[in-house]
């Protein structure tokens, strides 16, 4: 298999960050056969927009209790009806039982009598890959102002298109949730594209007060603390991360760079082990 284009695909952490599923189950989903990852060039794996479909679909499925075989059989009817790339106007997936079907975003689906057991979208945001949730929204008043939840969705939408906005957007979202997980790791991923390392330190920061447990969030203000060269402290940050989430391999991969530099050959040995293993 030869190694994926890292620019068009993505790692673990960031399939992670957007599925909202452990790596525990993603890697789950994968030894069951329901996806096949291509791997990067240190051997990572790398997914396209199809294995983010395909993963979503199979959690929603086994999380209703499919049988494995009829999860398999739906999966292969969803891969070939995907397109190669995800259209402008994004995709909607959704099941009936295990009759899976994909339409673009203005269609229309009939769900039958059946139950609904999933319905999401998929949206082209940022040169990235968005998962939304349909969900019934709650009827509004005109005059309702709106929560940090349409805040968040709105900031996603405007990514692409107006990233200053976007910007102003999560953070009136974050002044009404502090503890809103998903905005400071989208925020934080907009500000380590455009190498906005010190800003990034103080969200990060900000965000582990507010959301303690969150491995990504740790990891996210080591990578910042890295790029300033305030490495003790990226470090720190790093190892918190592991504590959070042992099976954060760019955490490992990260540390173990850190611990070369420092002349800690043994400390690096120990961390690049773990990463091999967790590529495996």
């Amino acid at each position: 298999m030869t190694p994926a284009d890292d620019e068009s695909t993505f790692n673990l952490r960031r399939v992670q960050a957007m599925l909202g599923l452990s790596r525990h189950i993603v890697t789950g989903l994968i030894e069951a056969g329901f996806v096949a990852p291509t791997r990067g060039k240190r051997n990572e794996w790398r997914f396209t927009f199809q294995d983010l479909t395909l993963l979503r679909t199979a959690h929603a499925l086994q999380t209703q209790g499919i049988a494995p075989r009829r999860i398999l059989r739906s999966l292969s009817r969803l891969k070939a009806t995907l397109p190669g790339e995800l259209p402008l106007t994004g995709l909607r997936i959704t099941a009936v039982g295990d009759d899976v079907a994909v339409r673009d975003r203005t269609g229309r689906l009939q769900s039958g009598d059946g139950q609904l057991l999933m319905d999401f979208d998929i949206a082209p945001v940022a040169g990235s890959v968005t998962i939304l949730e349909r969900a019934p929204a709650a009827p509004k008043r005109a005059s309702d102002e709106p929560d940090a939840r349409d805040l968040y969705l709105s900031a996603l939408a405007l990514e692409a298109t107006d990233p200053a906005v976007a910007e102003a957007t999560y953070l009136r979202a974050l002044a009404l949730a502090p503890d809103l997980e998903d905005a400071y790791l989208n925020l934080g991923a907009m500000w380590d594209e455009a190498g906005r390392y010190s800003e990034l330190v103080r969200l990060s920061a900000a965000a582990v007060e507010h959301c303690p447990d969150c491995a990504l969030i740790h990891f996210n203000l080591a990578v910042a603390l890295d790029h300033l060269e305030r490495l003790e402290e990226a470090a720190a940050s790093y190892e918190r991360s592991l504590t959070l989430d042992p099976t954060l391999a760019d955490a490992h991969y990260n540390l173990a760079q850190l611990h070369e530099q420092a002349g800690d050959e043994q400390g690096a040995l120990r961390h690049y082990s773990a990463y091999r293993r967790l590529q495996r």
